[in-house]
């Protein structure tokens, strides 16, 4: 699969400017015609940033094209990644859309939480959803590195599942009618930037190479679950810039003690 340039990382918008709008990231996506109609569904509600994960018909898809209608520019400035983590990696806000419970520990929001945390005056935000193929779903790996869920209430007694499209309009609606609204304030006495999802996987990855190396990770039927759990906790804490560093010195620095000792 051809890979298209990853995205430079968009520049800080001074203090007061606008929120940054939330990319939408559809993973293995199936039919040009969905990513059309949620190409449409963005550009209905002032969302630009579009990310494709492994289409399953390949890129670029002319049957995309003919549903997108007149969001052409969106369509012909979508980004191919292979890897969810590449997708997210300048992120730090980043919910996961689902229908269904996962067996792990992730706090679940509604739309209207999940917008009002975006719509929050961080000048350091780049938020984005986190929409899976429609057979099925994200995987769980995926869950895993997001935030936190997102789910879109249904008729409990009819059809629980959107469409994708229909799923992208529901939050672009959402973030949209958000407009002018006064935004949740979180504030802190000393305002570090939240660490990015490219910072927090490095944290991961160096984290589960020291247990595998140190033999915690030694059960091989276990050890994705067990990742999945050690990201799930770092997740939930949202971590900084600041505090992935210091992290990934402590794990240097046991990683060195043990590696002195003898035998």
């Amino acid at each position: 699969m051809a890979r298209l340039p990853r995205p430079n990382k968009p520049e800080a918008p001074s203090s007061g400017a606008a929120p940054v709008p939330p990319v939408v990231v559809l993973v293995d996506p199936q039919l040009g015609d969905n990513i059309g109609m949620a190409a449409r569904a963005m550009a209905n509600f002032g969302l630009h940033d579009l990310r494709l994960v492994r289409p399953r018909d390949g890129w670029p898809n002319p049957r995309a094209v003919s549903a997108a209608v007149d969001a052409d520019a969106i369509i012909n400035g979508a980004r191919l990644f292979e890897t969810t983590a590449e997708a997210i990696a300048d992120l730090n806000l980043v919910y996961a859309t689902t229908a269904r419970s996962r067996h792990m520990t992730k706090t679940a929001v509604s739309p209207e939480a999940a917008v009002a945390r975006m719509r929050a005056p961080d000048p350091d935000l780049r938020p984005g959803w986190l929409f899976g193929p429609e057979a099925k779903g994200l995987g769980n790996d995926d869950v895993a590195i997001a935030d936190a869920m997102v789910t879109i209430p249904t008729d409990p007694n009819g059809i629980w599942s959107l469409n994708l499209g229909h799923a992208v309009a529901v939050l672009g609606y959402e973030w949209f009618r958000g407009q002018g609204e006064p935004a949740e304030v979180f504030d802190a006495e000393f305002r570090a930037r939240q660490a990015t999802k490219g910072e927090l996987i490095g944290l991961f990855e160096h984290l589960e190479a020291a247990l595998t190396e140190s033999g915690f990770l030694r059960n091989a039927d276990k050890r994705p679950s067990m990742k999945r759990n050690l990201r799930n906790i770092f997740g939930r804490i949202g971590l900084t810039d600041h505090e992935v560093r210091t992290l990934r010195g402590v794990i240097a620095s046991l990683d060195g003690i043990r590696n002195r000792r003898p035998g």
